[in-house]
């Protein structure tokens, strides 16, 4: 079995210093901004990713296309 991917870079400055962090599974910590934080997966949208403004997003007005 496989490890859990690491983040490449802080959320909150960018910078890629970062090691786990003693708290457990999922949890960093970056050296520049000396934050502490943790990456989780919540899970998949039941209907999928749609970016604002899509071409291909379904049409859901009650007449049809608008």
């Amino acid at each position: 079995m496989s490890e859990r991917a690491a983040p490449f870079y802080c959320p909150y400055c960018g910078d890629e210093d970062l090691r786990p962090n003693e708290e457990g599974h999922g949890a960093w910590e970056c050296g520049a901004c000396n934050r502490a934080f943790t990456l989780s997966f919540l899970g998949l949208l039941a209907r999928g990713f749609h970016r604002t403004g899509d071409a291909q997003r379904p049409d859901h007005s009650e007449g049809g296309r608008a």
